[in-house]
């Protein structure tokens, strides 16, 4: 297993939306920023996003474990044109934040010791 690099793409705010449903203020994700780099295998990063978080780990996962190597592509080659990465984005409808994950050559090390 390796570790996958997150890069935070961008922060978007859907204004019309934010207007219609959200509280007074609302603006772009305060949690995350533009260019931010974590890096992950099984666990959440620390400093990163619960909820993001949730949306994206099994993407992580995926990538941490193979998922795209030797040229493969995740569903089929028909979302992603290039192997070892994926594009999605958080859950939150009003201020979503987009994400790339890439497959990186560095070794996943577990960073506790196991109880028992």
């Amino acid at each position: 297993m390796t570790k996958c690099r997150i890069t935070v793409l961008k922060r978007t705010f859907d204004r019309e939306l934010a207007n219609q449903y959200g509280v007074e203020g609302l603006t772009a994700c305060p949690m995350l920023k533009d260019g931010q780099v974590f890096y992950a295998d099984y666990a959440r990063p620390d400093g990163f996003c619960d909820e993001a978080w949730k949306a994206i780990y099994q993407y992580v996962f995926a990538l941490a474990h193979g998922v795209g190597d030797a040229g493969g592509l995740f569903y089929y080659g028909d979302w992603i044109r290039v192997p070892g990465v994926a594009i999605c984005g958080c859950n939150d409808g009003l201020r979503p934040v987009i994400f790339k994950l890439e497959r990186t050559e560095q070794k996943s090390e577990i960073g506790y010791t196991p109880a028992g």
